[in-house]
C-alpha cells in the first residue's frame, strides 16, 4: 500500500484544464445555485403552510452536492497533479445523482399506491422498498471504497477486485433507475383498482408523464455510466470518444439540469404531495380530508395576525 497513485486508465472527462473546464463549470454552478435557491424557497414556503414536502429539500441537497462537485473539479483544474483532489472529484461525480434516483422512485411509489393500493401497500413491496433504499447506500459505499483502495495500491489483483465492485455497484444503480418506469408500466397495463384514489393536484396522467420523463433521463444517465464502466479500460494516453469532455458534461450535468427543470417547474410539491402519516390504503384521501379544516384554520389565523399588525 502507498500512493495515492495517478490513474493510468482513461476516465470520463479526463483531467480538467483551466481554459476549458473552469468556464463551463462556472456556468453550471450558477444554474445549480438558482435551482437550489428555488427548491429551498418552495420547501420553506410550503412548510409554513403545514405542507411538508421532503423531496423539495432533497433537490436542494442535490444541487448543493453538485456545486461542491464542480468546485472540486475547478480546484483539480488548478492543481492537475493533486491525486487526492482528483479522487474526491471523481467520488462526488458518481454520488450526487443518487438523490434524484431516490426522489424518482418515491414519486413512482406514490402513484402505484394510489392507483393500485393492493399492490402498492402490500407488506412484501414495502419491505422491498426498504432493501432497495439500503442498497443505494451500500452501492455508494462500495464505489467510494473501491475508488480509494484502487488509488492507493499497484497490486493488479486488488485493482481487479475494485473494478468488479464498481461494476456491481453501477449495474445495481442502473436497475434502480428502471424501477420508476416499471411502476408506471404497472399502472398503465393493469386495470384500475376500485379502491384507487387521487392525491395532490393534477390528473394521474400528468403525474405519469412527469415520472416517466424523469425516469427515462435517469436511465440514460445511469445507462451511459454503466456502459462505459463495462467497456475495456483504455490507457490515459489513448482515451475513447465516450471519455471526452463533451460526453462528460452532457451525460452528467446537462441532463441533470433538464431533470431539475422537470421536477421543479412542474411543481411536484403540489402534484405529488401526500398527507403526513400515510401508512395504509385509503390514507391519501382520508388524511387529506381530515387535514383540510386544520389547514383552513391555520390560514385564517395567519391572516388575522397579519391584519392586526400596524
Amino acid at each position: 500500500m502507498g500512493g495515492p497513485y495517478p490513474s493510468k486508465v482513461a476516465g470520463i472527462g479526463g483531467i480538467p484544464t483551466v481554459t476549458t473546464d473552469i468556464p463551463v463549470d462556472s456556468v453550471f454552478i450558477l444554474l445549480y445555485v438558482c435551482f437550489a435557491a428555488t427548491n429551498m424557497s418552495v420547501f420553506q414556503l410550503n412548510r409554513r403552510k403545514n405542507h411538508k414536502f421532503i423531496p423539495s429539500a432533497l433537490l436542494f441537497g442535490f444541487c448543493m452536492a453538485r456545486i461542491v462537485t464542480l468546485c472540486l473539479r475547478i480546484g483539480w483544474a488548478t492543481a492537475p497533479h493533486d491525486v487526492q483532489l482528483a479522487i474526491a472529484a471523481q467520488i462526488f461525480v458518481n454520488a450526487g445523482i443518487l438523490i434524484v434516483y431516490i426522489i424518482n422512485l418515491i414519486l413512482a411509489q406514490r402513484i402505484l399506491r394510489a392507483s393500485l393500493p393492493q399492490i402498492g401497500w402490500s407488506p412484501i413491496l414495502r419491505a422491498a422498498y426498504k432493501f432497495l433504499y439500503m442498497g443505494i447506500g451500500v452501492a455508494l459505499a462500495m464505489v467510494i471504497a473501491s475508488v480509494v483502495v484502487s488509488s492507493y495500491t499497484l497490486d493488479p489483483h486488488t485493482r481487479s477486485v475494485c473494478r468488479d465492485i464498481q461494476l456491481a455497484a453501477i449495474t445495481y444503480l442502473l436497475i434502480f433507475t428502471c424501477l420508476p418506469a416499471a411502476h408506471a408500466a404497472l399502472v398503465l397495463l393493469l386495470p384500475r383498482s376500485r379502491d384507487a384514489e387521487n392525491f395532490g393536484k393534477g390528473s394521474m396522467k400528468s403525474k405519469l408523464i412527469i415520472v416517466t420523463s424523469s425516469a427515462c433521463l435517469c436511465m440514460l444517465i445511469a445507462g451511459f455510466k454503466a456502459g462505459i464502466t463495462w467497456e475495456t479500460p483504455r490507457p490515459v494516453t489513448n482515451p475513447p470518444w465516450y471519455d471526452s469532455k463533451a460526453c462528460f458534461y452532457i451525460f452528467n450535468f446537462t441532463l441533470e439540469i433538464i431533470l431539475l427543470g422537470i421536477l421543479t417547474f412542474t411543481r411536484i410539491d403540489k402534484r405529488f404531495f401526500v398527507p403526513n402519516g400515510s401508512k395504509k390504503a385509503g390514507d391519501y384521501s382520508r388524511l387529506s380530508e381530515e387535514a383540510q379544516p386544520k389547514t383552513e384554520h391555520a390560514l385564517w389565523y395567519a391572516t388575522s395576525q397579519d391584519a392586526e399588525k400596524p
